[in-house]
């Protein structure tokens, strides 16, 4: 589901480049919008390109209500209102959107206001976008490869001890596991079996929840199947067999046809698992068109504060949310420079700093995974970062289901985080009482440890039991369904 930097983003594999995000870096507000000229107003500027912005004040109603009625008298329209978050998506033409909503009357309490993007809207007007044909090439009937069980290819379940694992469980019809992705075929034969569509949903829109029957179907991209069935494709006797074969699985489209995952995209996503009770939501992109995004006064600051409440409110809400770490073999410990930001429009070339964080994987009750090989390696694409990284679990050249009833390889950080999530899907089934917390610690606390390189790599710090490379080490399904933790 990514870009080359917006893939691991989507960073999977047709190569990791195909499915990496990876963009690093921080942009100022002047660089991330057009500038109007000075001392221009609403009613005064031309009408500038069509943008979507947030807009943060308190959460409760009657704020959310107030910065409505700003968004209006400023030349906005609302997108999307979360009284929960305190957070408003927001459309308009108007260049001078920012200033002008926080200067309304209504819009005294707003605390920030940014645009979510570089580039115009690309799906026009809320409202009028057309929704893509979502049975593209995905329509139930087609003819489709007749697949041997494979589970001997799947060398990554032996390293994370899944196979052990399935030994005492597959998981619980229970459990929901949200596949935050490009869509999710729920055709394909290895994943009919434990697919939610009732929960499923389609947030490309300008991040309005379209729950059209088919709209979760990805339409050009094959990132998120490939994700869905590492976490749960199903034990039924063909293909192969996900981490947690036994849990049900609902598909929450983030990524556009143009393989972008725009900040309210994602906020929809996180909302949307909240709600409908997820347990485990699996995030292998970053959020575009920053790869960082800086903690500043302009529009990359209101954003990450934004898209931080959506993953706060997931977190309360019980949803554990697992996200790839990135496939730039950069230091997520010891940000520096980022030369590919904003990939929307031009990248412009700045210094960052460890303030300028990747979402979601940097936020706060975001599980970081780091990729694998087959030889308990670090992936050469893998960020990493002393402190940064939680676990690893295997992402080089993985086996898993394509849309249209196929399989294939592919590698990045975004094939590692099902890993996890699966592991995640299996724990709660096995202590359905615990909740985030819970499962993230026991996550770190069951990893095995692994070392650092036995070939000297001054990038590797830490220790055994914690570092740069591994986090506290790679995954495990086997002491994940140990009912003595």
């Amino acid at each position: 589901m990514s870009r080359s930097s917006r893939t691991r983003r989507l960073s999977a594999g047709l190569a990791v480049a195909a499915l990496a995000f990876t963009a690093t870096g921080t942009v100022t507000a002047a660089q991330a919008v057009p500038v109007s000229p000075a001392g221009s107003s609403a009613s005064a500027a031309e009408p500038g390109p069509l943008m979507n912005y947030v807009v943060n004040t308190r959460a409760d109603h009657g704020h959310v209500k107030k910065a409505e009625k700003a968004i209006a008298a400023a030349g906005g329209t609302v997108v999307q209102s979360y009284d929960q978050l305190g957070v408003v998506i927001a459309q308009s033409t108007n260049p001078d959107f920012r200033a002008d909503v926080r200067a309304e009357k209504n819009g005294r309490d707003i605390q920030s206001v940014g645009a979510t993007r570089t580039a115009p809207v690309s799906e026009g007007p809320v409202g009028t976008a057309k929704k893509a044909a979502a049975a593209k090439g995905l329509n139930a009937g087609e003819a489709t490869p007749a697949p041997d069980p494979r589970e001997v290819d799947q060398w990554d379940m032996v390293q994370i001890k899944a196979d052990q694992a399935h030994k005492v469980t597959d998981g619980s019809r229970r459990i929901l596991v949200g596949v935050n992705d490009s869509g999710v075929d729920d055709t394909h034969p290895d994943l009919a079996p434990n697919f939610d569509a009732e929960d499923s949903v389609n947030c490309v829109n300008n991040g309005v929840p379209d729950t059209t029957a088919g709209a979760w179907r990805p339409t050009t991209s094959s990132h998120g199947t490939h994700v869905a069935g590492t976490i749960a494709a199903a034990r039924n006797g063909i293909g192969i067999v996900g981490v947690a074969p036994g849990v049900r699985i609902a598909s929450v489209k983030v990524v556009n046809d143009d393989g972008f995952i725009y900040p309210e995209y994602s906020i929809c996503g996180f909302v949307w698992a909240a709600e409908h009770h997820m347990d485990v939501t699996n995030h292998s992109y970053f959020i575009d068109p920053f790869e960082f995004w800086c903690k500043d006064n302009g529009d990359q600051g209101a954003v990450q504060e934004a898209v931080r409440r959506a993953v706060a409110f997931a977190t309360k809400r019980g949803v554990l949310s697992v996200a790839a770490a990135g496939n730039s073999n950069y230091d997520l410990a010891n940000k520096t420079t980022d030369n590919g930001s904003p990939n929307d429009t031009t990248p412009v070339p700045r210094q960052i700093n460890n303030d300028c964080l990747d979402m979601p994987t940097e936020l706060p009750g975001v599980i970081t995974v780091a990729s694998t090989t087959q030889a308990r390696l670090r992936s050469s694409f893998s960020n990493f970062g002393l402190n940064k990284i939680d676990v690893a679990a295997p992402g080089s050249s993985i086996l898993s289901t394509l849309p249209g009833g196929g399989y294939g390889n592919m590698s990045g950080t975004s094939m590692a985080s099902p890993h996890v999530t699966g592991i995640a899907a299996l724990m709660k089934s096995t202590h359905p009482w615990w909740g985030p917390r819970d499962l993230e610690s026991a996550l770190r606390r069951q990893a095995d440890d692994t070392a650092c390189p036995t070939t000297p790599d001054a990038r590797c710090t830490g220790t055994t039991a914690n570092n740069a490379f591994f986090g506290e080490g790679i995954a495990d399904s086997l002491d994940a369904v140990k009912r003595f933790w």
